[in-house]
């Protein structure tokens, strides 16, 4: 029978927000073999590249080649797939590794080690060293070939390493994009040292961008996915920030350059408005925080009384792990337990005498079942446990839950039995009902079994 751990950390990545962004990452992989697939077919089909528009061919060959593997790489690693093509996906990342590298050499000790003539350019003619790209892009190439190396790292040294090696990649393609929008833009003038395609900044912008996706889900980057507090102030603050800190020197570059202010004005000016837009946003952030300790203070997840999740906790974890069971395509089933004779404890006994019924009926629940499955009181006398398992799984896990409670019921002294009627209901891999229908569902096999057991026990 298979575990699962209903996720109860706030910094843990939402799996329902991961499933939204498996989307994008496909997409961006798709994109890069797209242009990858298309220029290499511009550099070496003449007449396909004819048609083609002039730009396709400032990407170099050997650069799209290595982009190629890149989403290879990439689209391999996915957790998805099995685990052969896993570590096949090493074997790209380590070729676009080694061929950023070795480019990188030959621009620094000014010699060749054969990379211009790595692929076959009979077809290209009046290239310019067709197989060797600038050295932005090597660096760029080389530092995703070693995040994708490290893409799968679990151990912490090894995770460190690789999200260190993605913000690095992040800060070069952030350098490199952002000098080709002001050369672009003739900000400070137009320079033609740009050496780098637009195609090139595309697919590594792609690329950059999938392996932050990648390390969102165990890395440092999970605090973007996360759902809590931190989570969801990184979200709102990091694309402020990423534009203001580009807005800004393009406001000094304006200030400077367009309208002649003096240099110290342009400096007061931004500083200025720096610090307002800094006060408004703290301003924002601490209402903000206020708000969800108030949706904090509200949210009561647990029953004092017997330990378990409340009716809110409860739905808020099954739903949680029934989205799981059903993204991983397996079964999911939900026990619903009705405590009998309960008013008949409370008119006889007392109500203390009925809490420690339920409190007992909670400790069978917890001995019964598994730490990772969601048990709950949601009703006065009432208790769901959901779990991902089959039908045979939580058939069995009833009979035990019974058989406990006879074997509390054959202990001495006791004047009332711990007596409850069960139904159970179970989802197959495939199955779309909600969590609510499946309660729904379970509390009617409940009400059909006492039914039953009544008229068992009124023909005998």
């Amino acid at each position: 029978m298979l575990n699962f751990t209903p996720v109860l950390s706030h910094s843990e990545p939402d799996p329902a927000l991961l499933d939204r962004l498996s989307l994008v990452k496909r997409a961006c992989v798709a994109g890069v073999a797209i242009i990858a697939v298309l220029t290499l077919c511009a550099w070496f089909i003449a007449p396909l590249g004819w048609t083609m528009p002039g730009g396709w061919r400032l990407m170099k060959a050997t650069t799209a080649l290595a982009l190629l593997f890149s989403a290879i790489s990439l689209d391999f690693s996915e957790s998805k797939h099995p685990r052969w093509m896993a570590r096949l996906s090493m074997l790209p990342a380590v070729l676009v590794t080694l061929l950023a590298a070795a480019v990188l050499i030959e621009y620094a000790f000014q010699n060749s080690l054969g990379i211009d003539t790595l692929l076959p350019y009979e077809h290209v003619s009046g290239a310019s060293l067709p197989g060797r790209f600038s050295p932005q892009t090597g660096a760029g190439l080389l530092l995703l070939g070693i995040s994708m190396i490290l893409i799968q790292a679990r151990k912490r040294f090894a995770v460190l390493a690789a999200d260190v090696f993605a913000f690095a990649l992040c800060l070069l393609v952030l350098v490199l994009v952002s000098g080709y929008i002001f050369n672009a833009m003739r900000i400070f003038g137009l320079s033609s040292e740009n050496r780098t395609s637009p195609q090139t900044l595309l697919c590594l912008s792609l690329m950059t961008l999938v392996v932050l996706l990648r390390r969102s889900e165990n890395g440092v980057f999970s605090i973007f996915l996360g759902r809590g507090i931190g989570g969801r102030i990184a979200r709102i603050l990091a694309p402020i920030l990423l534009v203001v800190s580009f807005l800004r020197e393009f406001g000094r570059a304006h200030l400077v350059l367009a309208l002649r202010i003096p240099e110290h004005y342009a400096t007061a000016i931004l500083a200025s408005t720096a610090t307002i837009v800094a006060l408004a946003l703290l301003l924002i952030i601490a209402w903000h925080i206020d708000g969800m300790e108030r949706d904090i203070q509200d949210l009561s997840l647990r029953d004092e009384l017997t330990g378990l999740f409340n009716l809110r906790g409860f739905y808020l974890l099954a739903e949680q792990a029934q989205r799981l069971a059903q993204r991983s395509q397996l079964p999911f089933s939900v026990l619903f337990i009705d405590l009998d004779n309960l008013k008949q404890i409370n008119d006889s006994l007392g109500h203390s005498a009925g809490s420690a019924f339920l409190a007992e009926t909670a400790q069978l629940l917890k001995a019964t079942f598994r730490e990772t499955d969601v048990m709950g009181r949601i009703g006065g006398d009432e208790f769901a446990v959901a779990c991902q398992c089959s039908h045979l799984a939580i058939l069995v896990a009833a009979q035990r839950l019974q058989a406990a409670a006879a074997l509390r019921n054959a202990e001495a002294g006791r004047r009332f039995p711990l007596a409850f009627s069960l139904g159970y209901v179970t989802a197959e891999e495939h199955g779309d009902q909600s969590l609510k229908e499946l309660l729904i569902e379970a509390d009617k096999a409940m009400y059909e079994e006492k039914r039953r057991a009544k008229q068992e026990r009124g023909g005998s």
